[in-house]
Formats: C-alpha cells, structure tokens, sequence
C-alpha cells in the first residue's frame, strides 16, 4: 500500500514539498519508471496550492529525480539520472519571489509617479521599444523586461530600491525559475507583459499614481500566473 502524504504547513517552501515527494520515491512508494499522481491530487493530499506543486516537481526535475512530460505526466528517474543539487541551491520559490516584487514595486512605482522626468519615461519606454525590437529580430526580450522594471526604479532617485529590483529580478535565472521559464515562456506571453508595460508607461506619462500601482501590480500578478500557475496540467 503506498504511504500517506503528510499535510504540510502552507508557511513552508516548496522545498518541504520536494522532500516529502522525494522521501516517497526513495522508499519504493513510486518506482522508476511509474508515473506520480496528477498535481491536482498532490496537491490536494498535501494541502497546499498547485502552483507550489508545480515549483517542488520542477525541483525534482531539475535533480534529475522526475521527468516531467508534457501531457503525460511526470514520472520517477532511475537513481543514476540524480544529481546532487540540493534545495538551497535550486533559487527561492517563484511564488514568493513574484509577490515580494508585487508589493517592492507597486510601491516603487507609485514613488517614481511623484519624481517623474523627461529622462526617466524616455529611458522606460527605450526599454519598451527594444522588447519590440528583440520579437522583431526573434531574440528574447528578458534583458528589456529587466531595464524597464529597473528605469521605473531609477526614477524613484533611491539607490536602496534600485538595488532590491535588480536583485528580485535576477532570480530568475535561478534553476528553478530558468526551468520554469523554458516551459512557460513563449511570444504570446512576451506579447502580453509588452502591452502590460505600455499601460504602465501611460499611468506613469499622467502622474496617476493609483493607476500606475494598479497596473505594476496586475501586471505582476499576470506574470506570476503565467510563470508558475497550474493553468494546464502535466498528466
């Protein structure tokens, strides 16, 4: 009889949920080569989200413990494929990670409303026009993203914030988040953060500071839900 999951604490990491997994495959309660339950039902046993499922199984992969295929499901490696990558090494989640940047820069942006320069809306929307430039010429505009999400932060004259967005960005090139990357990211979604950019670049042009909050945050929280929400399921 396979052993029962145990509930976890939703203050964890995914990391508590990848042990737990991972704890199951060591003992022999999923072999290699057998499929894990869908997301939905792990989730649903471990009481947590199905976003947090999807980062503890992308942990897994990135291991080498699972292999995750699309439409299929995902299913246990033989021990030979692990690696040794531990949890602290994989990056923070990408769902705290999209809501910490939430509330840094629906903050951020509202500051930059009342500092707003020439300069400053003339370095943001550079950025808006060489992510057109990168579809153009079918390179990854992730370099653009990160100077338009940091012009709006320079805006602000603190070096403090500019520092904390650069560094909340760039775990994304964590292996947790590049993995989820690769497998979410594609021109639909660049083309949807692209329109998102150019209403916050409008809030910001009017000085609307509710606006401007407004639309930093929706547009984070489309990313986030682009990135790491179970809108499809693997198996």
């Amino acid at each position: 009889m396979i052993s029962q999951l145990k509930p976890i604490d939703n203050r964890r990491l995914y990391q508590q949920i990848a042990d737990q997994i991972r704890g199951l495959i060591r003992q022999g309660d999923y072999p290699v080569g057998t499929r894990l339950p869908p997301e939905r039902d792990l989730a649903l046993q471990l009481g947590v989200s199905r976003p947090s499922v999807r980062e503890a199984l992308i942990a897994l992969e990135v291991e080498g413990s699972v292999e995750v295929r699309m439409g299929a499901g995902v299913y246990v490696c033989a021990a030979s494929e692990r690696t040794t990558a531990t949890n602290a090494s994989l990056g923070e989640s990408p769902i705290e990670l999209m809501q910490a940047r939430s509330a840094l820069e629906g903050s951020i942006v509202a500051l930059a409303c009342g500092r707003v320069t020439a300069e400053g809306l003339a370095s943001v929307a550079k950025a808006i026009d060489a992510m057109r430039a990168a579809f153009a010429e079918n390179r990854s505009p992730l370099e653009d993203d990160r100077a338009f999400h940091l012009a709006i932060a320079a805006m602000t004259g603190n070096s403090v914030m500019e520092r904390l967005v650069r560094e909340l960005f760039d775990e994304r090139h964590s292996p947790i988040s590049s993995q989820l990357s690769v497998r979410s990211e594609s021109t639909q979604t660049w083309n949807d953060a692209l329109r998102e950019h150019e209403v916050i670049l409008r809030a910001l042009e009017n000085r609307d500071v509710l606006a401007a909050q407004t639309a930093m945050r929706s547009h984070l929280q489309a990313s986030q839900d682009r990135w790491v929400a179970a809108r499809h399921e693997w198996s």
